[in-house]
């Protein structure tokens, strides 16, 4: 039967993305992978990862993480490379352009209705529903896909807007929207982002941060999201995030941690240990006619 995997933040962890694959038995002609963004970075392979999930066509989905954007911002020439980036093999390669197009048309959100599920990156602000969520994403999506999207990266800098309004455009409307999307874990009760995480209290209001699953009354409550860029989060599952219709699925691989994937069709996890270094792989000739056949 075919199984759709959602799998956590793989970051260039390419080895332990192929590990995890054999130990799925996961067969590209049947199955799917959804992965939660943050496909580059940090880990020792980005270059073959970026290759090898856009190898597989349609049977890969990828939402956009915030290291997926700080590549396509540091080859606009909006921001530099940082020491601790392990980017610098994609903007070498010579299919470089290729791989960076293929990125900044995959989406920020992507929802199966037949599934019953929700994918992001970071989180949701608590005003915003399925619809809203969908119209925002496309806002950011329209203008990543089309001429001139290098200005994007030009006005992103800088945390505010904190606060979703209706009236917010421009610049700070796609800021807002870029940070919800790839950013968002803390936020207030009025859904004032919180970057710092640090729950504090606000001024004599007493407003707490919370994670923004976890704001009462949130719009997006009747989903089911999976997500990631939170390796904090414990990934084993609890009544309150069952309650919260929530799936956090970033384990950490890039530091050592484990990757995971989960089976939508019956909520099962697979974990695997990381290695988190680029190894020789037995497997890896498995792949690569369908790497050539889907291109």
């Amino acid at each position: 039967m075919p199984s759709t995997y959602a799998i956590g933040d793989v970051q260039g962890c390419f080895d332990d993305l192929l590990r995890l694959l054999e130990k799925l038995d996961f067969d590209p002609e049947t199955d799917r992978l959804w992965f939660t963004g943050d496909l580059v970075n940090k880990g020792p392979n980005s270059l073959e990862l970026l290759r090898f999930v856009r190898g597989l066509g349609t049977a890969a989905i990828s939402v956009l993480g915030n290291h997926d954007l700080h590549l396509l911002a540091v080859a606009a020439g909006a921001v530099r490379i940082r020491k601790k980036d392990t980017i610098s093999e994609i903007l070498d390669a010579p299919d470089c352009e290729e791989l960076l197009f293929w990125l900044r048309h995959q989406p920020l959100l992507h929802h199966s209705e037949s599934l019953g599920f929700t994918m992001i990156h970071a989180g949701l602000p608590p005003q915003w529903d399925l619809e809203k969520a969908q119209q925002c994403a496309r806002e950011l999506e329209t203008v990543l896909q089309n001429f001139g999207y290098e200005d994007l990266f030009l006005h992103l800098k800088g945390d505010g807007p904190l606060s979703w309004r209706e009236d917010l455009a421009g610049w700070d409307r796609l800021r807002f929207i870029t940070n919800c999307f790839t950013q968002l874990r803390w936020c207030d009760p009025s859904g004032r982002i919180d970057f710092l995480g640090k729950r504090r209290r606000v001024s004599a209001k007493k407003k707490r941060s919370q994670p923004w699953f976890e704001i009462p009354g949130r719009a997006s409550k009747s989903l089911r999201v999976l997500f990631g860029h939170w390796a904090k989060l414990a990934i084993l599952p609890t009544a309150t995030r069952g309650a919260a219709g929530v799936i956090p699925l970033d384990t950490g691989c890039a530091n050592g941690g484990r990757f995971t994937a989960f089976r939508l069709e019956d909520w099962r996890y697979f974990r695997l240990k990381c290695k988190n270094k680029s190894v020789p792989w037995r497997s890896l000739a498995m792949h690569e006619p369908n790497l050539q056949s889907n291109d």
